[in-house]
């Protein structure tokens, strides 16, 4: 016969951390009307772009913003690195912005019109998107160049690769993203640095495409011998001087396979987790940084303790590490 204990175990509802050991969850405010927050101020906007049709490899990195969202749950807003805390810093996530299921320029066209809402709408803000494929990032900067077009804008990218493929043959594909940009008349190429390419994994006549258009590209093996902070330090003072406003975008398979498993184009020979955080970080220390994006990272392709998700996630908040750290303008 089964014994009933009088006393059974205890039960407990999980309490909130205190306030002064916020995590991210805790301290992301969650939009629930965007015509009331922005009326408020905000240093940073945060939206998701779910889109990897436009991939050229399978990708899934559209399940990419939600499981961001979940992950950053085991994340802490103080960063004992620099001993610094993130919770004062206002930050807003307005959600993702709408797919269509079949037509991808649909879906790009959403998020221009986004881009460009967000940065009229909340003005003086940074914005940050988690992708999605690298083919958003030229939708994001068209929605920035739509919003002011008397701003020019420079592109700091972390990639392996120089996302310069021929439209007309790919299509707007997550590997033509910076001459979408450049043949839009969007920006031009002396305002594009790239840095992190390494390996076998550009043609010759992508490399002469980015020679004919002054892109400057920077590869990993270079930027190690100079030093990879100097690199970024020196990339952006340029940048600062030609540019009204920079992007950074950074493509998650800049990282070595053995750092990030779960991208769609992992490769051997890329950066360290601890380069790819030092380089945000940096990035977001500019005045001139207006916004960000994370893209290509495949929470589908990643493995069960989530290293590329996390990575992804550490570089979010190490970059915003940088912009607390921003000199008073």
């Amino acid at each position: 016969m089964l014994s009933i204990p009088l006393n059974p175990p205890p039960f407990y509802w999980p309490e909130s951390s205190k306030e002064e050991d916020m995590k991210v969850h805790e301290w992301i405010k969650q939009s629930k009307s965007i015509i009331d927050d922005r009326e408020q101020h905000w240093d940073v906007v945060l939206f998701g772009a779910p889109l990897s049709r436009s991939s050229i490899s399978v990708s899934g990195a559209s399940e990419f913003p939600y499981v961001f969202r979940q992950a950053w749950k085991g994340f802490s807003t103080y960063n004992i690195d620099d001993d610094l805390d993130l919770k004062d810093l206002r930050i807003i996530d307005i959600g993702d912005v709408k797919m269509h299921g079949t037509v991808i320029l649909l879906s790009h066209e959403n998020i221009k019109n986004v881009m460009c809402q967000v940065h009229q709408w909340f003005s003086n803000t940074i914005s940050v998107t988690v992708g999605g494929d690298h083919s958003v990032t030229a939708m994001l900067v068209k929605g920035l160049k739509e919003q002011n077009f008397k701003k020019t804008i420079g592109i700091l990218q972390f990639d392996t690769h120089l996302d310069v493929r021929d439209l007309s043959v790919d299509g707007p594909t997550n590997g033509t993203p910076i001459r979408n940009l450049i043949e839009s008349n969007t920006i031009i190429g002396d305002h594009v640095y790239n840095i992190g390419l390494h390996g076998f994994f550009n043609s010759s006549s992508l490399v002469k495409y980015a020679k004919d258009n002054d892109i400057h590209y920077i590869t990993l093996k270079q930027a190690r011998l100079k030093g990879l902070q100097k690199t970024v330090r020196d990339a952006i003072c340029e940048l600062e001087t030609k540019v009204d406003q920079i992007h950074v975008t950074v493509d998650m398979d800049v990282l070595d396979i053995s750092f990030a498993p779960g991208v769609p184009a992992s490769t051997p020979g890329g950066m360290t987790t601890e380069e790819l955080f030092d380089a945000v970080r940096l990035s977001g220390m500019s005045n001139k940084v207006k916004s960000m994006d994370i893209v290509c990272l495949d929470p589908t392709k990643d493995t069960p303790s989530l290293p590329t998700v996390k990575a992804g996630i550490s570089t979010f908040l190490s970059f915003l590490t940088g912009v607390m750290k921003r000199s008073p303008i």
